[in-house]
């Protein structure tokens, strides 16, 4: 049986307050914190935090003699669409040159590894 739940997926970032931002722009919800750490409260439950960390060092992808880390999974309805509001938003392409898949790769602006995938 469980004894815990999940209250927030937290990266590491320069500055907690743009990457809010950002996944504010693609996820919805609404911010509350100080400039050390952010929470996103997203709209269908759940937190996103941010919490700053001035040595950040963004993962890089892929990379054979290293880790991402981890990334997150966004489901979107059209792929296309989302990407063009993704990068408008100051994401970097990562790996979406084969449109023909379900998922395309991005980093978000403080360089953490994202999909967006139609499910």
């Amino acid at each position: 049986m469980a004894f815990a739940k999940l209250g927030a997926v937290a990266l590491d970032c320069p500055d907690p307050r743009a990457l809010a931002a950002f996944y504010a722009g693609m996820l919805g919800g609404t911010t509350e914190g100080d400039s050390d750490w952010i929470d996103l409260r997203l709209p269908e439950g759940g937190t996103l935090a941010f919490q700053a960390a001035p040595g950040h060092v963004p993962p890089k992808w892929p990379a054979p003699d290293g880790s991402q880390q981890f990334h997150l999974d966004l489901t979107v309805e059209d792929l296309d669409a989302a990407e063009k509001e993704a990068l408008a938003l100051g994401a970097k392409v990562l790996d979406a040159e084969d449109r023909r898949r379900n998922w395309r790769v991005y980093a978000d602006p403080a360089g953490h590894p994202f999909c967006l995938c139609v499910c």
